[in-house]
């Protein structure tokens, strides 16, 4: 049970440097209302994409494990920076071969954050992946 609790919490700290690069690109649309990307929607998911975040989850965990062993190798603000962006690229992809988007990623990530029978069925998926 710790090992996945450290799974999806490696997973959410990941989604962290996606969201940080989606509310960059973002910042060009003067529109976005800042306070929409800080609130989880109140939306129901299907057991699929529940099942689609705990297969990605599990994925960004094993490349946040090797991300932050070279970034902690890495020499020099640059040289970080450019191993951010290149483990942020590689979330990114994983959670779009998931079949969802970063946003709904982000979403369900805060949604089993504040909703532990979620958190309970997302686990779940995950011990039978």
């Amino acid at each position: 049970m710790q090992r996945l609790t450290a799974l999806f919490s490696a997973a959410l700290l990941a989604t962290g440097l996606m969201a940080t690069t989606a509310h960059a690109q973002q910042s060009q649309e003067p529109a976005q209302d800042s306070m929409t990307s800080q609130q989880a929607p109140a939306q129901d998911f299907s057991d699929d994409q529940l099942q689609q975040f705990a297969d990605a989850s599990q994925e960004i965990a094993v490349v946040s494990q090797e991300y932050t062993e070279r970034l902690q190798a890495a020499e020099g603000e640059q040289a970080q920076q450019e191993v951010r962006s290149e483990a942020n690229d590689e979330m990114i992809q994983i959670v779009e071969d998931s079949g969802l988007d970063v946003e709904t990623f982000n979403a369900i990530g805060q949604a089993i954050q504040q909703d532990p029978e979620m958190m309970q069925r997302v686990q779940e998926m995950a011990k039978q992946s």
